[in-house]
Formats: C-alpha cells, sequence, structure tokens
C-alpha cells in the first residue's frame, strides 16, 4: 500500500505545478521552483514524476479527469432539475487558468486536451438536438468544437475582458457575472429561427442536405 505522505506529497507537487504552469507557462516554470511552491526538495519530485515534462503528463490528466467529473456531475444533476447546484465554478477556475496558458504557449498537449473537451460539447449538443422543435442545420461535431472554441476563450482573454467589464472575470464577482451572461446567451439567442433561415439561404441558396446529426 503507498505511504499516504507520499500520496499527500504527490498531490501537492502536482497542485504546485498546475499553478505555475498557468501562472508562468510551462517553459519558464522549473523544477526547483515546483518543488519550492509545494515544499518538497526537487529530488522528492523527481521521485515521484521523473522529469517536468512527465509531471506535466500528470497534471493534464487531473486537469481532464476533474473536468469530465464535473461534466457527468452536471449531466446527472440536469436529469434530475438540480443543474445549478451541481457546478462548483470556484473549483473549475485553476483549470480555466491553466488550459488557457496552455492554449496561449502551445502547448504540445493542448490539441488532445482540446479534442477531449470538444467530444463532451458534442454530447451536450447532440442531447440538445433531441429537444429541438426545428431541424438542425448543422451537424453536432461542428457546433461541438464551435462551442469549445468560444468557452475556452472567455479565460484566453481574461486581460481584455477583465478591463472592459471592470473586474477579474477570475474573481468571485466578476465570476458570477461572466456566469449570468453565459447563460443569458444560451438561453435566449440573438437571433430568431426565421431569421437564422433567411441569413441561411442568402448565404447558401443551395445547401447540403441537412442533417439533425
Amino acid at each position: 500500500m503507498p505511504d499516504p505522505d507520499d500520496l499527500t506529497a504527490r498531490a501537492r507537487i502536482r497542485q504546485a505545478a498546475l499553478t505555475q504552469f498557468a501562472d508562468v507557462g510551462f517553459q519558464k516554470a522549473t523544477i526547483r521552483s515546483i518543488a519550492a511552491e509545494a515544499g518538497v526538495s526537487p529530488g522528492l519530485l523527481r521521485h515521484h514524476f521523473g522529469s517536468k515534462e512527465a509531471l506535466r503528463d500528470a497534471v493534464d490528466a487531473y486537469v481532464m479527469d476533474e473536468i469530465r467529473r464535473t461534466n457527468d456531475d452536471v449531466t446527472a444533476a440536469s436529469a434530475t432539475g438540480t443543474f445549478g447546484a451541481s457546478v462548483d465554478r470556484e473549483a473549475l477556475r485553476p483549470f480555466q487558468r491553466y488550459l488557457a496558458r496552455a492554449l496561449l504557449d502551445g502547448s504540445s498537449t493542448i490539441a488532445t486536451m482540446f479534442d477531449q473537451l470538444a467530444a463532451m460539447t458534442t454530447q451536450w449538443v447532440a442531447a440538445a438536438d433531441e429537444t429541438r422543435t426545428d431541424r438542425p442545420g448543422t451537424d453536432t461535431h461542428t457546433r461541438g468544437a464551435l462551442y469549445t472554441a468560444m468557452v475556452l476563450g472567455i479565460p484566453l482573454l481574461h486581460e481584455h475582458l477583465s478591463r472592459v467589464l471592470g473586474v477579474d472575470i477570475l474573481s468571485d464577482d466578476g465570476d458570477r457575472r461572466v456566469a449570468l451572461a453565459m447563460l443569458e446567451i444560451y438561453s435566449h439567442p440573438l437571433i430568431s429561427t426565421e431569421l437564422a433561415e433567411q441569413a441561411r439561404a442568402a448565404l447558401y441558396p443551395d445547401p447540403p442536405s441537412r442533417s439533425a446529426r
């Protein structure tokens, strides 16, 4: 059985790496600085993870596991009408910052993470399509990928959004403001389905056959 102290140290190292990779990026973060933040020696960090690259892989896996867990919780809660109580947005903020930095830095692992996020979002789009009264004009994969890009754009543009809104969007007040605005956007489309049909017809007079999936 693993030593509980080792498990605690491993978790501290992983959390410190997540924070530093998000704050300064993978290239600038060092084994020594991560170990110092975790309160361990560089040797113990290497004992647990071997290298900075392997540590990043562990952080990537942790971030995606937590996002999947949240996604599963929200999916289950939405089926029982307890959607709002199922999301711990404060707990998600470090992951938002981590993903934004990985996108900004062009991390070698961000492509895989984006693909996984897009796949999860596509499942939500497909489920939403089941209750639509009109027939979707584009496939779920395309819409899922675009939703993912738009959501990730919020933390990626953290500095600019915070300046325009006059509040740090990753603070409690800023996050609440963004969350409420996003709910408003999702629940009240900017244009009607009729106007969308007119625009679609004008842009593509002879579109390919439309599919609901």
